[in-house]
């Protein structure tokens, strides 16, 4: 029997409709709205369109939205300014910072430069530690939309085995760290798991993988998890996002997969729009933060 879809686009939609009425009741009693900032860094038609859909986003739940464009061949110095002056501008709540960066420029210089109550993409030093030792100020995006989707789904987390293919700091690390503690934005049920993080270097990949009772996919390799490297009935939450000849897919092989997971996450319509919302939800947040 063919694995269960989780619509992401429509459990992002029903996020953004809480996320409105709680932007709505904020701005009614503090009288100014959220205000995300973007820093768009040269010409990717990628982050084009990212940071496009995300400034829709900010319009449909009443976020306004900046765009600060710098051209492709901007120093780190200016980048640095631009970001300097956002910090001390009281008017923008959130710093967005579209990666990658142009070669030449350390993004970790960059990420540390925003100033951590305004750092909603949660990348910050300050904002990993809290988040680590379970006092989160914000949560990071992605992992935190997968939360969202386990739990909108009715997909108990506690207790069960969880394998994260993949160990970058946007995805890998912070969704390891987030599913490990004991309470966390989705309770108790959402977190308490199991769980072992597989990358590059992970002995005989395929036995690890088919032990998870949720597995967890962010590695950027199209169509890398194929259906024998899924135990029958796992959930299976796909985080890729990558583009072959047919088009945009993700980093587990749908088509064989469905076929053995219990429920799947497809790309797109997965986790990219909770990705969206989380950020929205962040900003909100950070707008709470810096009331006077």
């Amino acid at each position: 029997m063919s694995a269960i879809i989780l619509d992401g686009k429509l459990i992002a939609a029903e996020i953004q409709n809480e996320i409105a009425e709680e932007v709505a009741e904020f701005i009614q009693n503090d009288g100014a709205a959220p205000c995300l900032a973007a820093v768009l860094v040269g010409e990717n038609p990628a982050s084009e369109v990212y940071v496009r859909n995300k400034q829709r986003a900010c319009g449909r739940v009443g976020i306004e939205s900046q765009l600060h464009r710098l051209a492709d061949d901007a120093s780190l110095d200016d980048l640095l300014t631009l970001i300097g002056k956002l910090n001390r501008d009281n008017n923008v709540h959130g710093i967005l910072v579209q990666l990658p960066l142009p070669r030449g420029i350390e993004e970790k210089r960059i990420l540390d430069a925003v100033h951590p109550l305004k750092d909603v993409d949660c990348f910050h030093p300050e904002n990993v530690g809290l988040m680590v030792q379970g006092r989160a100020r914000y949560l990071p995006c992605t992992p935190h939309g997968v939360q969202q989707i386990l739990h909108r789904s009715g997909i108990t987390v506690a207790g069960r085995r969880v394998v994260i293919v993949g160990r970058s700091d946007i995805v890998g690390k912070p969704m390891a760290n987030l599913l490990l503690q004991r309470d966390g934005a989705t309770g108790p049920d959402g977190v308490n798991a199991t769980v072992t993080v597989c990358h590059s270097r992970t002995a005989d990949l395929p036995s690890v993988t088919r032990q998870a009772d949720i597995l967890i996919v962010a590695i950027g390799r199209a169509k890398f998890i194929t259906a024998e490297m899924v135990k029958p009935g796992a959930a299976v939450i796909d985080v890729g996002m990558n583009r072959d000849a047919d088009g945009l897919c993700g980093d587990v092989d749908f088509a064989s997969v469905r076929e053995v997971a219990g429920c799947l996450t497809p790309v797109p319509r997965g986790v990219g729009p909770l990705t969206v919302a989380m950020l929205l939800r962040n900003t909100l947040a950070a707008a709470m933060a810096q009331l006077p």
